[in-house]
């Protein structure tokens, strides 16, 4: 069984494929990556932040940490390429079942029913 990318999905952004960051260089916005069996339907949301090492550098301050966990770190804006790095990932996240899939798939981004038992 394989995973597929369905749609992604932001909240802050409502084109994401014409999206212009303010600044180029600096910025963090979530992204919903919305992934569902290969050769089924449905699909469940998993949450990635989406940002460049500028904004992780202005954001750190000298004092302060960051958690890296569901970030997903670029250079620049570039949709394509974005959507080629979660399809690619996608291809590594295979199993005997959805709820095996799903579980590799969280180490890209934050399941919806990450830390329910079998989606109780």
């Amino acid at each position: 069984m394989n995973a597929k990318l369905k749609r992604l999905h932001s909240p802050d952004i409502y084109n994401l494929e014409n999206y212009q960051p303010e600044c180029a260089g600096s910025f963090c916005f979530l992204l919903q990556a919305m992934i569902g069996p290969e050769c089924g339907e449905g699909e469940e949301s998993y949450d990635i932040e989406v940002c460049t090492p500028a904004w992780i550098e202005e954001n750190l301050g000298l004092d302060k940490a960051l958690v890296g966990h569901h970030y997903l770190i670029v250079r620049d804006y570039n949709y394509q390429k974005i959507v080629l790095f979660i399809e690619n990932f996608l291809q590594g996240c295979l199993g005997e079942n959805w709820n095996e899939i799903s579980r590799k798939v969280s180490a890209l981004g934050l399941w919806e029913f990450e830390g329910h038992e079998d989606g109780v």
